[in-house]
């Protein structure tokens, strides 16, 4: 970004303020204020500035001097942030050439910039703000808000804010911070957060800033990494935040199991605890819990409960059963058959020009092969489905969109459009290195939930798609690397439920009363969510309730377990910092 683009550019110059023109500054960011503590005099107002935060936003005390005298002010609602702070020496700081091939940079240019922000705000776990107050600010000399935006698409998949601290209170060190910086998780491109970094350093850089600042989870080990890379180094500075629900985790220890938790059952359980509700790790690693409220007790697996029955979780599991029950209870289904390796098999090949193998009983997109067109290739894919489970379905092919809807109480909560894994060619890297690059940081933004396997199914949607795993993509070039858009195998989640078809969402509801099944993830094939046409293809009783955001489906979930619970109006618990 030039001089000549930013129109925030003061043309005072800087050495001609000496010291800070402004005392007791509290900046408001949207998701709480930033209270710079070394314009503050008196500790104890530094102390009542943190503790009037608002409900559901979060105030940080930064650059405090003494935190300890801080601390004393208020020690029972006050915690010393385990975060650490990293300096850019402006003055030396050379942009690094960043291949930004596929996105570009860009300042705030409208309301639906500020939804996207805060959306993938949401999706990160991080404390919200009001899209209306970001769009206030977009003019402020005080903040800048920068995005990403996916050219192909023009979506935006990466956001970050920088405060200037010579606008803002008159910085006689003329220092800058950053803040809030977060990449969608769906994001595919590599070197989003880089480029953040690197467009904001210069863009302050060109202001006339000594330094810029940011503050980073002592044990985020992969934003450090690239920090340091940059050139940032480590000072010391300290940062006091308010006890809240919001970042609990960083003043209280956790049982010593709760680490043991996926992503999954983790979410339910803090909520669960936000609540009051008190909850029993029963076995850790496969995700089992108690959930107790006054004389009521809920034992869960994830979102499995025992309100659902085994009758309704037998009914799931087989999908010829749930074929074949939401079939005569007239929802659309596709037609399938139980391969038997007779020539009715390749009949069925024939008659329809493409299948879906998949085994009988399988979850989370194992042993599924999709859109077979070929007699031999199908087979092979039922041997490979066979591991999973002995009996094995062929299936008409549908081609669409693969679209999860999650039903709770028989009311719909969200719905996502789940698409494949996609790699995008810079004219250097191998396919295969592209794979391990985008599986790396698929598990990276889901808590290692989602990897791209390399096995053969990856194998034949490359050859497919004319590559071979040892070819150089061309720069711009993009392919998917599955068939299949289940989070697990790679896959990513897109909310689309603002925009669902009401006759979607009355199929989603028909079928989880047809199964009987009180919490359910059922999946489409859609031409699009906001059309009626669909056909239902599984039913599973235990979806996953992350990565839905904004959508609030852990809150609905405890909902309908405890109806008589506070579900709070309050932002989920912090990730890594730059994170605000």
């Amino acid at each position: 970004m030039s001089q000549a683009e930013d129109p925030r550019r003061e043309t005072a110059p800087d050495d001609a303020i000496t010291e800070p023109n402004r005392d007791d500054v509290e900046l408001e960011c949207g998701w709480g204020k930033l209270i710079i503590a070394s314009t503050f005099r008196d500790p104890q107002r530094v102390a009542e500035a943190v503790c009037a935060e608002r409900a559901g936003a979060r105030n940080i005390a930064f650059y405090v001097r003494d935190p300890h005298v801080v601390l004393a002010q208020a020690p029972h609602r006050l915690f010393l942030d385990p975060s650490h702070t990293f300096r850019l020496n402006l003055a030396n700081f050379t942009p690094p050439e960043i291949d930004c091939a596929g996105y570009r940079v860009r300042s705030l240019e409208s309301l639906e910039d500020a939804e996207a922000i805060n959306r993938i705000y949401l999706a990160r776990n991080m404390v919200p703000a009001d899209p209306g107050f970001l769009w206030t600010q977009r003019h402020s000399p005080n903040i800048s808000y920068l995005v990403v935006e996916d050219v192909a698409t023009g979506a935006v998949i990466g956001t970050v804010t920088g405060v200037d601290h010579q606008q803002a209170f008159g910085d006689p060190e003329r220092g800058s911070s950053l803040w809030c910086l977060a990449v969608a998780p769906e994001a595919t491109l590599p070197g989003i957060g880089q480029a953040l970094v690197v467009a904001l350093a210069t863009m302050f850089r060109e202001r006339g800033r000594a330094y810029m600042d940011l503050s980073v989870m002592h044990d985020n080990e992969q934003a450090i990494s690239l920090y340091e890379k940059l050139g940032f180094e480590r000072v010391a500075e300290f940062a006091i935040k308010r006890k809240n629900a919001i970042n609990e985790r960083l003043f209280t220890t956790s049982a010593d199991n709760d680490n043991e938790l996926n992503v999954y059952a983790r979410i339910i359980v803090n909520e669960a605890r936000r609540r009051g509700i008190d909850v029993e790790l029963l076995d850790a690693p496969a995700g089992y819990f108690r959930l107790t409220l006054g004389g009521r007790s809920v034992t869960c697996r994830e979102s499995l409960t025992e309100l659902t029955s085994a009758i309704a979780m037998s009914r799931c599991q087989d999908k010829r059963v749930t074929s074949r029950l939401l079939r005569e209870n007239g929802l659309d289904v596709p037609e399938q058959r139980e391969a038997d390796g007779s020539d009715a098999d390749a009949a069925f090949l024939k008659r329809h020009g493409a299948v879906v193998v998949k085994p009988a009983d399988g979850e989370q997109g194992q042993g599924i092969s999709v859109d077979l067109r070929d007699v031999d290739e199908m087979r092979d894919a039922i041997q490979r489905a066979k591991q999973f489970d002995e009996t094995v379905l062929i299936e008409r092919y549908c081609p669409g969109q693969d679209l999860r809807i999650v039903v709770i109480g028989y009311k719909v909560v969200a719905a996502a459009l789940r698409k494949p894994p996609v790699i995008s060619g810079d004219g250097q890297h191998r396919v295969r290195d592209l794979i391990v690059k985008l599986s790396r940081r698929r598990a990276a933004a889901t808590g290692g939930e989602s990897t791209i396997p390399m096995d053969a199914e990856t194998e034949r949607c490359v050859k497919l798609a004319g590559y071979a795993m040892d070819a150089v993509l061309p720069e711009g070039e993009q392919i998917a690397v599955r068939k299949t858009a289940n989070l697990h195998t790679g896959g990513t989640l897109h909310d689309v439920t603002h925009v669902l078809h009401p006759r979607l969402c009355a199929a989603a509801i028909e079928a989880a009363k047809v199964l009987e099944i009180p919490v359910t993830g059922l999946d489409f094939l859609v031409p699009s969510p906001a059309k009626p046409d669909y056909v239902i293809v599984e039913a599973n009783e235990r979806p996953g309730l992350a990565n839905h955001e904004p959508q609030p489906t852990a809150e609905r979930f405890l909902d309908f377990l405890f109806p008589f619970s506070t579900s709070r109006e309050m932002p989920r618990a912090e990730t890594a910092q730059a994170e605000h």
